[in-house]
């Protein structure tokens, strides 16, 4: 018992570091208005570790503080990082085909990132309204890139690793 908890808990600081350190390395892609945060793949995460749930929602404050995002964007913005990963493991648990698992799980990131980080960046940064559609757009086009191009071939090859026995995926 003990020993699957330390499992989890190693497993959340590793994502949420590596959420961190790929968010930065690609900084100028993860940060701004239009923004490729090749970071997001580890958002399909939550179809198998809940752990990565809280894990994503770290990564994602650490990044923003880092970077120097104003504060409402910071807790905002990470907000929606921690709702989307929520309803991402609530896709993995009810459902069971992997290639269904991904899609749907993979919406919530997606979508929910961008209709909402526009609107807190109207707010924060003082972007145009009218703006917004653009943004929206060019964030499901990112998005969509990070969690499904980059994403769907790590979970497939986690998925392949745990069905071969890896314990350290248990």
């Amino acid at each position: 018992m003990q020993s699957s908890m330390v499992k989890k808990l190693s497993r959340a600081g590793i994502i949420a570091a590596l959420y961190t350190a790929v968010s930065l390395l690609v900084f100028p892609l993860a940060g701004g208005s239009i923004q490729l945060r090749v970071s997001e793949a580890f958002t399909l995460l939550p179809l198998f570790f809940i752990e990565s749930v809280p894990a994503l929602f770290i990564g994602c404050i650490l990044s923003n503080l880092i970077v120097g995002c104003a504060p409402p964007d910071i807790i905002f913005g990470s907000l929606v990082t921690l709702i989307a990963a929520v309803l991402t493991y609530g896709a993995g648990r009810l459902i069971k085909n992997l290639t269904l698992k991904i899609i749907v799980g993979g919406l919530f990131p997606v979508l929910l990132n961008a209709f909402l980080l526009p609107l807190i960046w109207v707010y924060c940064y003082g972007a145009l309204e009218y703006i917004y559609i653009i943004q929206a757009l060019i964030l499901i086009l990112g998005q969509s890139l990070a969690v499904y191009a980059v994403g769907t071939p790590l979970v497939v090859s986690l998925n392949r690793l745990k069905k071969s026995g890896a314990k350290f995926l248990e």
